[in-house]
């Protein structure tokens, strides 16, 4: 299958990154068929679609009839066997779980036409196991988004050590005719993103473990002496201290080298429901409808 054949893609999980995919590929010309397990996920998303595609509406960079048409071209499903049925892509952007990824590609062999294309949002998971549970391991890609996925320009694509060559050139050009700057990588654990970004996180959460500095500080050193939009720990706090664990754990596991081992502070913040911006604090405590960056209670004297 070449890019240009690729008119239907399904996208599997309707969360932040989910219908952000979503979102690109509708606003890019394709049909889109969004699956989550439940339909009021499904109708947060669509409005999560609409509002920021009302955002690039008021920017002057989409028009009032291409919102429509883009949010015309999306439908949402809660039946798996019903979203793929059409699919000649489908991207998976489920949770950071190893089972549950696994689970959900035997599924998608099962039901997917035969030509699909299998892709992965997998920001850490290994697309050669991934592609091992299905019988067409030859068609099973990363295709990693950043987040925010309408904003962001790279994606991540990550050969698994069967996937064919064709597949592979099939999905960086598709990735640029989405408008995004598609960079390859091969099957090592956290690839180049993460395998790069997480240890600078780790480093920073050490060195606030260790009092070498405080929140602000660490933050403000990586912003103005490294040129870095967002500080190491608001970066952690955005991304989800859950998945950052989930990650350097796969890091850890996977090369095996001590340098991967995740912070004790960041262990135990997870297990204390300190999850960032989606439990409303970290590192940072976050009020809704505010902007302003306000460092957790918790560091306002050290406990660690």
């Amino acid at each position: 299958m070449t890019q240009s054949a690729i008119t239907n893609v399904t996208v599997i999980g309707s969360g932040t990154m989910g219908n952000g995919i979503c979102h690109v590929f509708a606003q890019s010309g394709f049909t889109v068929s969004m699956m989550d397990i439940k339909q009021d996920a499904l109708d947060r998303a669509m409005a999560t679609i609409a509002k920021n595609m009302d955002r690039q509406v008021t920017k002057g960079t989409m028009t009032e009839d291409a919102k429509a048409a883009a949010l015309g071209r999306i439908s949402t499903h809660t039946d798996m066997a019903e979203a793929v049925k059409n699919a000649q892509l489908v991207v998976e952007a489920a949770t950071e779980n190893v089972d549950l990824k696994l689970n959900i590609f035997r599924q998608l062999d099962e039901l997917a036409p035969a030509g699909c294309i299998l892709a992965s949002n997998t920001s850490s998971i290994s697309i050669t196991k991934i592609g091992s549970v299905t019988k067409r391991a030859d068609k099973v890609i990363g295709m990693h988004f950043m987040n925010p996925v309408p904003v962001m320009k790279l994606v991540e694509v990550i050969n698994g050590y069967a996937t064919s060559a064709d597949v592979t050139s099939t999905i960086y050009k598709l990735s640029e005719q989405l408008g995004k700057v598609p960079c390859v990588a091969n099957d090592y654990p956290g690839f180049i993103a993460n395998r790069l970004l997480l240890p600078m996180i780790n480093e920073a959460i050490i060195s606030l473990q260790e009092g070498v500095a405080g929140v602000t500080e660490i933050d403000t050193i990586m912003k103005l002496g490294m040129a870095h939009p967002m500080g190491p720990l608001q970066l952690a706090d955005f991304i989800g201290l859950d998945v950052c664990l989930s990650i350097l754990n796969v890091l850890h596991n996977g090369i095996g080298n001590p340098k991967y081992a995740p912070a004790t502070l960041l262990v135990n913040m997870v297990q204390a429901g300190y999850l960032g911006v989606k439990s409303g604090e970290g590192f940072y405590k976050y009020t809704p409808g505010s902007k302003e960056l306000v460092v957790s209670s918790m560091f306002s004297v050290k406990k660690w």
